[in-house]
């Protein structure tokens, strides 16, 4: 009987970065169902527009663009210490992926206090009209996995500071987690489009 060749793996690291992780792979298709969900929500929007003689429907105010485009610039400036945690997350760099995550942190919660701004802008009660439904909807999707991120970013920025935060799987968390922050900047920006300026323009 031959013998079976065999290859030693003992000296392989236990963890990788990007598309060599599990975590990696996890995280694109929780993204690919999240973007099932929004594309199936924005065209139930335009759906439910296209059977309204007018939308909004008369007497309804357009929703307000105040709070909605400071919350896209928030985002957006969200997008730096995102990218410097992840640079660090990739270096194992602990005191600056410690510092970058605090901030986006901050950043993030603010950006949840003017959405609730937001939503009290948006004009419309959400039991009031198929507009005012869909609207809520949408707005509050968005919403949902915003906070449940960022539920999970303040958990892992408290597992950063204990000795679990120098095991490399925790950077490779950091670093994921940054990368579904991305999804969640671009996801909105056609959301915000939608409910804000889609009634003003067409």
């Amino acid at each position: 009987m031959s013998e079976r060749a065999t290859i030693d793996v003992s000296a392989l690291p236990d963890h990788g970065f990007g598309s060599r992780s599990v975590m990696w792979w996890a995280t694109v298709l929780v993204i690919l169902i999240e973007a099932t969900v929004f594309v199936a929500t924005i065209t139930s929007y335009f759906y439910l527009q296209g059977n309204e003689a007018a939308w909004p429907p008369p007497d309804t105010p357009l929703p307000g663009l105040e709070w909605p485009t400071v919350n896209t610039i928030i985002l957006l400036v969200s997008l730096l210490p995102n990218q410097f945690v992840k640079a660090a997350a990739e270096k194992m760099e602990l005191r600056k992926v410690q510092i970058g995550m605090i901030v986006a942190d901050l950043i993030a919660i603010g950006f949840v206090a003017v959405r609730v701004l937001e939503f009290a802008h948006l004009n419309v009660r959400w039991d009031s009209s198929a507009y005012g439904s869909i609207t809520w909807t949408l707005l509050g999707f968005h919403t949902f996995h915003l906070v449940t991120d960022l539920f999970d970013s303040i958990v892992l920025t408290v597992l950063m500071f204990t000795r679990h935060g120098r095991e490399p799987k925790r950077f490779v968390d950091a670093s994921e987690n940054c990368f579904y922050w991305y999804f969640v900047v671009l996801s909105w920006l056609p959301i915000y489009a939608v409910l804000y300026w889609a009634p003003r323009i067409l």
